[in-house]
């Protein structure tokens, strides 16, 4: 597997270091590819997450129409994408 050197200001670092038991570079690599799935408009569909995300907003899933679940997928996957991404794409 090849490897990428990134730069980071020395605040993150320190901030990382006060979580040794994390894996930073599998971090990276999952923002990395959700970022090109982003950009490629391939999202991959992870069903329990947001069916454990549903439960815990209370949204009954089988009680709510197609549109509504989708307006709620896609208002979840929006709110991810923000909390994840360090820079948005225009």
């Amino acid at each position: 597997m090849p490897n990428i050197t990134l730069s980071i200001p020395e605040e993150i670092r320190k901030r990382m270091k006060k979580y040794p038991e994390i894996k930073w570079s599998e971090v990276v690599r999952r923002a990395i590819v959700e970022y090109l799935d982003r950009l490629a408009g391939s999202e991959t569909v992870d069903i329990e997450h947001y069916a454990r995300l549903a439960e815990k907003l209370g949204v009954n899933l089988e009680t709510i129409s197609i549109e509504e679940a989708e307006s709620h997928y896609k208002r979840s996957r929006e709110m991810e994408w923000e909390r994840h991404s360090t820079t948005q794409a225009s």
